[in-house]
């Protein structure tokens, strides 16, 4: 009878300095976390889910404004331009999801009444007409470009290396928002009477829902 002493012959050694996991010949391990790191303690924890509450209600406060908006010029000439911005915003919406379940993060206990505001906002500055739907297209997306910078400074000041992967995704819907602004300002959104005063109006109700929103 004939063996195959193949299987019993003597494998040379790995170099020493390879990582346990190619020794016992597996293969590479992928990144454990796809945007948020591991919180080292329970105070990056807590700023962490901060930022990601805030972050979504965000994004979903203004899913539900472009909603009322098309609710009203969804069949009018200004109606294909408000789909694509809010087509953005469901995609922001869909990554926040996607992050908060991840890292098992609640969202904000008021996405009921965000729901509802959201839309009666995005509804009555659109029966103003084109003007008064970019006049509040501007005041909230500066808002929430705003955020994302202050965001984006304190995250650099605590660990930019860290927090690469979620520098990105912020900047990311940052330079989206900023985009949305000018195109309001570029459709007219001056033009609306009043523009100063609903722009301020509507900034100090994006001030005080990301107040509630992180701590809420």
């Amino acid at each position: 009878m004939c063996y195959d002493v193949s299987i019993f012959a003597v494998r040379p050694p790995l170099p020493p300095h390879l990582p346990s996991f190619v020794h016992c010949g597996c293969t590479l391990p992928s990144r454990a976390y796809s945007v948020i790191p591991p919180p080292r303690d329970s105070g990056e924890k807590e700023m962490l889910d901060r930022i990601l509450r805030v972050d979504h209600a965000g994004e979903y406060g203004a899913n539900r404004i472009y909603a009322g908006q098309m609710a009203v010029l969804g069949r009018s000439r200004s109606g294909p331009l408000i789909q694509e911005m809010w087509d953005q915003e469901k995609k922001h919406l869909e990554k926040f999801n996607e992050i908060m379940a991840e890292n098992r993060v609640r969202p904000t206990a008021l996405l009921p009444l965000w729901n509802i505001a959201g839309f009666l906002l995005g509804a009555s500055t659109a029966l103003l007409g084109k003007e008064g739907a970019m006049a509040c297209t501007v005041a909230v997306e500066e808002s929430i470009s705003e955020h994302y910078n202050s965001q984006i400074r304190a995250l650099m000041e605590v660990d930019p290396e860290r927090y690469t992967e979620l520098l990105k995704v912020i900047k990311e819907f940052r330079d989206d928002e900023m985009e949305h602004h000018d195109t309001g300002l570029e459709h007219d959104a001056e033009q609306l009477p009043g523009y100063w005063l609903l722009k301020n109006a509507i900034q100090l109700g994006c001030k005080a829902a990301i107040y509630v929103s992180q701590r809420v």
